[in-house]
């Protein structure tokens, strides 16, 4: 489980959470996202609407396997748990939980916090059936249908990430930590210990580069069978 929040009074320091590779996947499959909602309605734009949708796939398919392997932080089994913890964290935030003084109102985790956890999930779980979806639209048969579920799957992607946006704000400001700062070099304040050994700095610099690859060649159409 991701650490909660230790007392004020025991010194931090700046400790590496986030690994390179999970950093690049939050902002390539951020890119990924926004770029294919912001292409799917041109013609014009097709291919690279097609080419961000099968990166965002290849994208949820590394993670899953990263969520087993990766760094403790990263790993479902740090930041995945039980409804019931999900739903007395987020009790905590309630205005009477505030008006009672109940302390976990202010527990934070350094990965992942119960809710943001099973929101990681969601997400990967609505990119895949929008990636699904998009697939069969292009196939023969019922496309029509296909595509009114790829357009709604779409828009509750946009709706998840536009939580997902309040969420990072709210608890930055509510805990005064830059978070999107933290996705961007790996640090959060922490004691001693309580960070990651390595950032895996070779293996993020591959998946960055290999995803941009993947993304040109089908956006050239060099992956006929996916375009067409």
């Amino acid at each position: 489980m991701s650490t909660p929040d230790k007392p004020v009074d025991i010194p931090t320091t700046p400790q590496l959470i986030w690994d390179l590779p999970t950093r690049v996947f939050h902002w390539l499959l951020a890119v990924c996202v926004l770029g294919a909602w912001l292409t799917a309605e041109s013609e014009r734009s097709r291919m690279l609407h097609l080419a961000l949708g099968y990166s965002s796939g290849v994208l949820v398919a590394w993670r899953l396997v990263w969520g087993f392997v990766g760094s403790r932080y990263a790993r479902f089994a740090d930041f995945v748990t039980s409804p019931a913890a999900v739903l007395s964290y987020l009790r905590a935030y309630l205005p009477q939980a505030w008006r009672a003084g109940q302390t976990q109102a202010r527990t934070h985790y350094l990965g992942h916090n119960p809710a943001g956890g099973w929101a990681v999930v969601a997400l990967l779980v609505v990119v895949a059936m929008a990636d699904a979806t998009g697939w069969a639209s292009y196939q023969d048969g019922s496309a029509d249908l296909w595509s009114e579920l790829h357009e709604l799957v779409g828009n509750g992607i946009i709706v998840l990430v536009g939580l997902h946006v309040a969420a990072v704000i709210a608890t930055g400001l509510l805990h005064r930590e830059n978070l999107v700062r933290a996705m961007v070099n790996g640090y959060k304040r922490a004691r001693n210990g309580e960070g990651i050994p390595g950032a895996f700095t070779l293996l993020g610099l591959v998946l960055g580069f290999a995803m941009v690859a993947f993304t040109w060649q089908v956006y050239s159409g060099a992956f006929p069978s996916l375009t067409t």
